[in-house]
């Protein structure tokens, strides 16, 4: 019998967010590929990118990481692989892959960049920074909440055809010169042109470029593994407004993509091979089901598809069996400007007070909001978008310990306008503007829970919330015959911030929910 046959897995595992992002998906690749190892003597041979850019983070394994697959902090996983569906600036490789190195990581030996994946570069992230504008100024209207980061701009041009793919760095110097060279040009006039930024407003573009990467990178910068000038994007700028240093900026990201030439490959062969042979993959995506771009929230998604469909895509390789892992969190969080439907009100509730404490984006650093449990999201989520194992994270955070907070709410529906309960989440943000949140409410606990190991050890209030959450999701998912349908298994629910404080090994849900 093949070692693979122990795991509860298929060899092709997807860990995907079922909020609005920011679920702890790095921490759980981080406990699936233990598990995986455990359960078939073998590490898995490869954690694999899906979608998005450097606008993604994960805290995996102790690392903060925004570009590089999760599974870099653990050594035995053989390749990280970045598909097809990923755009990535070349020098935001080198950002991440040099400090890890200098840990004792190898991380450059195991880096497998598809040739297919885009090249993103200044010229997205000075797209990025002015439209932002544009939409502020010019249009009235509230910020994305973007991270200036140019995946859009950078998922624009593989709309128009004006991809430059990191194959490229293998080839032609004078091929990647002209097409850098037109598509600057063609940023330079839409931020000109389209945009209308101002002079001032341009020139505070390339400060805030620098600002925003000099706090990123500080830890480097402080270990002298970069100078300080490594992040100084003023160096592309002139004198004149919208011209850059064209030559500087050629030459800059060429050299880039040279220190990763051994990196690029055609990574299909390679991932049929490790599937032919049940070898483990574990497959991780940036944001969440809700920020999809064509199923979110239009204008707060981001500019990638969000859930599983989407690794056949950037792997290119057949539909295949795959075991589908859903991330959330006990409570919700998000950034942006959008309608956010359970959102808590921290001045008057101290729970929400402490969880707002807590929450800062990993990529900017950004306060997120906090909300109560919305099962509507996450039950529509397992509907449409599908998965076989849900985790919960962050379910310590709900620990009233020093908190005055009697109840815990879980959104169990909506009602819109005329009293009707909804389910079925809209897609439209004016049609959820008409809606208010339908709350259970249940006890809280004031126990600390970061040392259970064990289900049981939880207290009966936490264990009855989870019971809750779970019942919450499947029966917006299936309606009232819910427990005839094949439900998600509960795989691990995390009880602290370190890597292990999980409960696994956890119950059937049929036994979770007291099914008999």
């Amino acid at each position: 019998m093949n070692n693979s046959s122990k795991s509860k897995f298929h060899s092709l595992v997807s860990v995907l967010g079922i909020s609005m992002g920011d679920e702890g998906k790095g921490r759980v690749v981080h406990e699936i590929l233990n598990d995986i190892e455990n359960t078939t003597n073998q590490p898995a041979s490869a954690v694999m990118k899906v979608n998005g850019g450097a606008n993604a983070g994960h805290t995996a394994a102790g690392l903060k990481l925004n570009l590089l697959p999760s599974g870099v902090g653990n050594p035995l996983v053989g390749d990280l692989i970045v598909g097809a569906g990923v755009v990535a600036d070349p020098r935001k490789f080198l950002w991440e892959a040099l400090p890890l190195e200098e840990k004792g990581l190898a991380v450059l030996s195991r880096l497998k960049i598809d040739e297919k994946c885009q090249v993103s570069d200044l010229a997205h992230r000075l797209l990025d920074l002015a439209w932002e504008n544009y939409r502020i100024k010019h249009l009235q209207k509230d910020s994305r909440g973007s991270t200036g980061r140019g995946i859009s701009p950078a998922y624009c041009d593989e709309t128009g055809q004006w991809q430059i793919f990191y194959q490229t760095f293998c080839e032609d110097r004078k091929l990647f010169a002209t097409d850098l060279k037109h598509r600057v040009q063609r940023a330079l006039d839409t931020i000109k042109y389209v945009c209308k930024v101002n002079e001032e407003d341009w020139f505070g573009f390339f400060e805030t470029l620098t600002s925003a990467e000099t706090r990123a990178n500080q830890e480097s910068i402080d270990n002298q593994i970069f100078p300080q000038e490594e992040f100084d994007f003023k160096v592309f700028s002139t004198n004149k407004p919208f011209v850059l240093n064209f030559d500087y900026l050629e030459d800059t990201y060429w050299n880039a993509g040279q220190k990763l030439t051994e990196c690029i490959v055609d990574i299909r062969p390679q991932i049929l091979d490790n599937l032919d042979k049940k070898k483990s993959i574990v497959v991780e995506f940036g944001q969440a089901y809700w920020l999809d771009k064509r199923h979110g929230f239009t204008p707060n998604v981001t500019a990638s598809h969000t859930f599983s469909s989407e690794i056949f895509q950037s792997a290119g390789i057949p539909i295949s069996e795959l075991s589908q892992i859903g991330c959330c969190k006990a409570y919700d969080t998000k950034v942006g400007t959008h309608l956010f439907l359970t959102k808590i009100n921290t001045d008057k509730n101290q729970l929400g007070k402490k969880l707002a404490k807590m929450e800062f984006g990993t990529s900017t650093g950004r306060q997120r909001m906090v909300g109560w449990f919305d099962a509507v999201e996450k039950g529509n989520a397992l509907r449409y978008g599908g998965f076989d194992w849900l985790v919960i994270n962050k379910l310590d955070a709900l620990s009233a310990l020093n908190e005055e907070c009697d109840k815990l709410k879980i959104c169990i529906s909506y009602t819109n306008d005329s009293g009707e309960m909804i389910t079925n989440v809209p897609r439209s943000e004016k049609a959820r503007r008409t809606l208010s949140p339908v709350y259970i409410q249940l006890p809280v606990w004031k126990e600390d829970i970061s040392r259970c190991k064990n289900f049981t050890d939880l207290p009966v209030e936490a264990k009855n919330y989870v019971r809750k959450m779970i019942t919450s999701i499947c029966e917006v998912a299936y309606g009232e015959n819910w427990a005839n349908k094949r439900l998600p298994e509960l795989l691990y629910i995390g009880v602290g911030p370190n890597p292990g404080q999980v409960i696994q090994n956890l119950p059937p849900v049929a036994e979770i929910l007291d099914f008999s």
